[in-house]
């Protein structure tokens, strides 16, 4: 079995051992945060490549560890998580590109807006668990456009020329999913 061959079937996000986090430049630093609730799955095929990942986010979830900010982020101002719950992502194509490592582009949609998105993926393996089940490891990261999804929100500081929160958000996703029976 090469590195990048894995078992046939629908594999579930592990919610315990996967991180679905962000970073984002905040005036001369950065904020980094996660997503608590979600679910996902990765359906694979004989043929990685026909294979196919189909997640759901709850924007609600999210935390960066300030309940003050964590409430402003679920606002009108930025996800207005109360009017679009959900933050999707739907594979479209994936394309292997060495030894391990995937391009996998998807419809990414936040705040009713959809986006393609290529998210550079590293296959981490396959293995069995304590509880007799099978998994497998997968580390994901893109960089999105936040205004492109409608998320603008921002606060100038020193004159008109700086702007308090950055446009570019860093996505970053360690996953561990579970074979289904």
């Amino acid at each position: 079995m090469s590195s990048t061959a894995v078992t046939t079937g629908t594999w579930a996000l592990d919610p315990s051992h996967t991180e679905i986090g962000f970073t984002v430049r905040h005036l001369v630093s950065k904020v980094r945060g996660k997503f608590e609730t979600f679910e996902g799955t990765i359906t694979s095929a004989d043929d990685v490549t026909a294979s196919s990942v189909n997640v759901s986010i709850d924007l609600a979830s999210v935390n960066t560890g300030t309940a003050d900010r964590d409430a402003h982020l679920r606002s009108g101002d930025f996800f207005n998580a109360e009017e679009n719950p959900k933050m999707t992502f739907v594979s479209t194509s994936i394309v292997e590109k060495g030894e391990g490592e995937f391009v996998v582009t998807g419809d990414l949609t936040i705040k009713g807006v959809t986006k393609s998105v290529d998210l550079a993926t590293e296959f981490l393996g396959e293995g069995g668990d304590p509880w007799g089940g099978t998994r497998v490891g997968l580390e994901a990261s893109t960089t999105i456009s936040r205004k492109e999804f409608g998320i603008d929100f921002n606060i100038p500081v020193d004159g008109a020329d700086k702007l308090m929160i950055g446009d570019k958000i860093t996505i970053n996703i360690v996953a561990e999913a579970v074979l289904q029976a």
